[in-house]
């Protein structure tokens, strides 16, 4: 609890009655290595911060192979099918613990409860989703800017413990490129 404590503590003063109402909320979980927790077609009813491990976003297909990775959330963020979580509707697309992850989980309605009943749930509740999007943002800006070489290179730069965690394969759908040309990038830097 500590440590999401100390990420909402950087973008909201909270009085102890409002963080005792939102600690009553949260559950924590422990998620399996490899496991989906969250399958295409479910409707995502909770909104997680990863106290530690990895999660990967992903669109299954009907071979492995093609998955299309989107995204990783890694400790100290916040994790969900965050559109599905919004709208309550069946998701596209499916969240895999890629180690094991613990995560403290609000479920949507006790999220609106936290909401209606404390000063700081309307401004975290806006200050998180803000940074959700500028994350989606960002990627998207760098799909569309960066050769993949590049995209390989500042992922690398950011996130260098990426490659003891995470399959290439899923680093090379994530930059939007086959296996085989990231190893050719590889090679080449």
């Amino acid at each position: 609890m500590k440590q999401i404590k100390a990420y909402l503590d950087q973008i909201a003063t909270i009085s102890h009655e409002d963080w005792d109402f939102f600690m009553s909320k949260l559950q924590r979980r422990v998620i399996p290595k490899k496991r989906i927790f969250l399958k295409v077609n479910d409707i995502e009813k909770h909104i997680s911060f990863i106290e530690s491990g990895v999660v990967r976003l992903f669109i299954p297909k009907e071979n492995p192979d093609k998955e299309i990775t989107f995204g990783f959330s890694f400790e100290d963020q916040f994790v969900s099918a965050y559109d599905s979580f919004l709208t309550q509707t069946p998701s596209a697309y499916q969240l895999q613990a890629l180690t094991e992850t613990t995560i403290l989980s609000i479920t949507y309605d006790d999220l609106q409860a936290v909401y209606k009943t404390t000063q700081m749930g309307n401004l975290i509740g806006r200050l998180t989703a803000e940074r959700l999007f500028l994350i989606k943002s960002s990627r998207e800006q760098n799909l569309l800017n960066l050769t993949a070489e590049e995209r390989y290179v500042k992922l690398f730069k950011e996130r260098p413990e990426l490659l003891k965690i995470i399959p290439l394969k899923y680093i090379s759908s994530y930059i939007g490129i086959t296996a085989q040309a990231l190893s050719r990038i590889r090679k080449r830097i």
